[in-house]
Formats: structure tokens, sequence, C-alpha cells
């Protein structure tokens, strides 16, 4: 569809791991076979038809252009959007998710967005599909919720017998809650929204920027992810952990 386009922000600096390349190159082993964890949601989007897709990075990722180029290996096109840091005095730091996001708006303003992290691996492989298949003109956004027992790394989603999500809690230290977002899909209203909230608002979180929608009446719905998984390896002791599973196994 020509209105469809994947976005995944891989514009952090990854300097807790220590990798001589970046995090989004790590490999995994699934299947006897090796893959780096950023293909598994650029699969994740491919599966769902999504052929125009845009990676959000910073100036010292060649290595993943090296590794994913235009996208014909993978059957999709790949465009690279350079997420900027001069305003921020620590270059240690991005200036974060939503302004990763907002980064590529040339590319994403008037069309449905389906977005998802390059360091999480999810379950079904088609989960993009879930979401389209329940997002229409009228929803301004469509999360994948997943269960989780790591509520305090998550964006963790509070919704009704509806599925009509009343209130994000970002990384709570106590929660009833029990899913997660772990993916996601959002009308060209959203992207208006977002776009809003930074440069007119100077709104920079993105939680921030999901409850606002929900406060100004947007439609906002939750789909969980039935018999779904969502492992998020952004740090060191998240990859370790992964492979001690597999070595387990």
């Amino acid at each position: 569809m020509d209105d469809l386009i994947g976005l995944i922000p891989a514009a952090g600096k990854g300097l807790r791991l220590g990798l001589p390349y970046p995090k989004e190159l790590y490999p995994i082993i699934r299947d006897n076979r090796y893959k780096p964890i950023a293909q598994y949601i650029l699969e994740n989007l491919t599966a769902a038809g999504i052929t125009d897709i845009v990676f959000v990075i910073n100036e010292t990722k060649h290595q993943l252009i090296g590794y994913f180029g235009n996208g014909s290996r993978f059957d999709c096109h790949i465009s690279y959007v350079v997420q900027e840091n001069r305003e921020n005095n620590d270059q240690s730091t991005s200036p974060g998710l939503a302004h990763a996001l907002d980064t590529a708006y040339h590319l994403t303003h008037g069309k449905t967005v389906c977005f998802g992290m390059p360091d999480t691996i999810m379950n079904p492989p088609d989960v993009f599909t879930n979401l389209m298949e329940s997002h229409n003109p009228d929803t301004a956004l469509t999360l994948g919720l997943f269960q989780t027992d790591r509520p305090e790394k998550l964006g963790m989603v509070q919704f009704d017998e509806q599925n009509q999500v009343q209130r994000i809690v970002d990384k709570p230290a106590q929660t009833d809650l029990l899913y997660a977002w772990g993916c996601m899909t959002w009308s060209a209203v959203f992207t208006e929204h977002l776009h809003i909230c930074l440069h007119e608002r100077g709104v920079t979180d993105f939680a921030v920027v999901m409850n606002m929608a929900i406060k100004n009446g947007m439609h906002v719905q939750g789909v969980p992810i039935q018999d779904g998984s969502y492992i998020d390896l952004g740090t060191y002791e998240d990859i370790m952990e992964l492979e001690r599973q597999h070595r387990a196994l």
C-alpha cells in the first residue's frame, strides 16, 4: 500500500553495551543461524506487506547502512534519516524517542506509520498484520500489547474492556498493569500531533505525547497479542539473559 511506511528508530548511542559496532547489529542465534537484532523488526514489517521502511540513525551508524543497504535483500526499500544531536550538550545521549520519530516527519507526513524498536524480538512474526486489521481511519493510534513481568522497563498500558487505551504509565516501579506496548500503528493525525508537541509545545517525552493524544480525545486503542512474546534487548544484561535461555534449551 502506498500510504504505509515502516519506521525504525536506531539513533541511540548504545554505549552501555561497549560494542565495536551498532547494538542493532548484535547477532542473535535462532534456528541454527545468526541474525542481527534489528533484522527481526524489519522482517515483522515486511511480513505485513510494508515495503517502504525508514531507519532513523545517528552519524555513526555506517555499519548498519552497510548491512541493510537499500533493502533489496529484504524485499523492501530502505531509506535512512539522520537524527542530529547538536542541541544536546551531552553527546553521549540522544534527544529521545519522540524526537527520533519526528525526524522522519518529511517521509511519514500524511501516511499510516508502523513503528517498532530495533532491539526487540516480537512474535508472532506478522504482528503488524494484527494491528492493521484493527486499525481504521477513525483511530489515531493502535498499540500492540504484550504481557510482561518487567513493567519497570516498559511502557505499561491501562485499557478498558473495549480495548480503548486510557493511560500510558512509563516504566513504573510498581503497578497492577499487565500489558506493555511493544509496537504500534498510527494515522496521519498522530504524526501531526507528535510534530506539534515537539515543535510548538516543547513536549519531548513520548509517553506524555501519547497521553496528551488520549486527553485531547483521539481514539487510541490496544490490541492484546494473544500467545505473543516480546523480548527487549536494550541492555547487556538482557542480551546475556537471552543467551543463557538459549543455552538451556
